[in-house]
């Protein structure tokens, strides 16, 4: 019996069975810290995302409160008038342009717009690229 606790001591030193154990906690300290570090990046990369959000709606906010704020002022209200309201100032008279009769109108051309075609390698390019 002696002789089989001799062999089991050389083989499970201390030494080494402590510099086993620390070399398996680093291990997985480090996973850790690369989970970690992965959920850091996406979670600014969310992080950024919202905050262009947020710029892209605060200049929209502005820009509605600076429309909404000419919508009310006088300036507003007169240019409504004199163009869509028809309307006139006292002493002014309204003038309606009219073509005269028996001439025909210019027609109004829109172009129709051409679907051009894709090649099936750039189909295939497009879905691998990610483009």
């Amino acid at each position: 019996m002696k002789n089989f606790f001799g062999k089991l001591k050389t083989v499970f030193d201390p030494k080494k069975l402590g510099l086993i154990v620390l070399a398996v906690v680093l291990f997985f300290l480090v996973m850790d810290l690369n989970s970690r570090l992965n959920e850091l990046s996406r979670l600014t990369a969310q992080r950024d995302e919202a905050a262009t959000v947020v710029a892209n709606l605060e200049s929209t906010l502005q820009v509605l409160q600076t429309s909404q704020a000419y919508a009310g002022s006088i300036g507003a209200v007169e240019e409504w008038a004199y163009n869509e309201g028809h309307m006139v100032r006292p002493g002014e008279q309204l003038v309606i342009p009219i073509s005269p009769p028996g001439t025909t109108p210019e027609p109004v051309i829109v172009p129709t717009p051409t679907v051009e075609p894709v090649e099936n390698w750039e189909i295939w390019l497009a879905l691998i690229l990610g483009e």
